[in-house]
């Protein structure tokens, strides 16, 4: 039986930022996936790993990430990237993350920057804010020092929300984030697209979540 659902922000009730990547490559005349090659070379202790885990500044991570894109074939500027994060809410999924809350515990695990912390004045719409309203437990990587795809973040939040793993659904466009979930022994959904989410957490939740 589900007693709870925890849900990525970014490419899962927003649209995924890869979008907006490959729109910024193609404008500057950049190599195709760049942007996002250069997130998965060591993508534990990259740039962008130590800016979500909130260990360098901006001014650091700027550097650091045009250095690591160079030597993947193009200098990308770690600031001119900070920009395209910031994807459109789903309205399909926040309706059905509104009947989720109704009947279950939610949670949100988001691997965000300390420039775009969901609290932050430039960070986030007061659209969004009442969005962050429907989580008993949001866990931000920026905040805490931690990030996906880390066991121990996992661990915080069903702590937290006091349920058993077995008995939560997680949700996350990365595969690389789902796998510490699955280990623990929750049901995990890739998001691909809001239709195919929503329909696979309706078959593990026994819901209806669209209007």
């Amino acid at each position: 039986m589900i007693e709870a659902v925890i849900w990525d922000f970014g490419g899962v009730l927003t649209t995924s930022p890869f979008e907006a990547f490959a729109r910024f490559e193609t404008e500057r005349g950049l190599p195709a996936d760049i942007i996002r090659r250069t997130n998965a070379t060591n993508h534990l202790e990259n740039a962008w790993a130590k800016f979500e885990r909130a260990e360098v500044d901006i001014e650091a991570f700027d550097q650091l990430f045009a250095t690591e894109s160079l030597a993947l074939g193009a200098e990308v500027r770690g600031k001119e990237v900070l920009p395209l994060l910031s994807g459109d809410l789903r309205p399909e999924m926040v309706e059905a993350l509104t009947r989720v809350k109704a009947r279950f515990k939610t949670g949100c695990i988001t691997n965000n920057l300390p420039a775009n912390a969901i609290g932050s004045h430039s960070g986030r719409s007061l659209y969004v804010a009442e969005v962050m309203a429907l989580f008993d437990h949001i866990i931000e990587s920026a905040k805490i020092g931690l990030r996906k795809p880390d066991p121990r973040i996992y661990r915080m939040m069903v702590e937290t929300l006091g349920v058993d793993p077995s008995r939560c659904v997680y949700l996350d466009d990365l595969g690389v984030n789902l796998k510490p979930a699955r280990d623990m022994g929750m049901t995990t959904i890739k998001v691909l697209n809001a239709p195919q989410a929503i329909a696979e957490l309706e078959a593990a939740t026994g819901l209806s979540l669209r209007s």
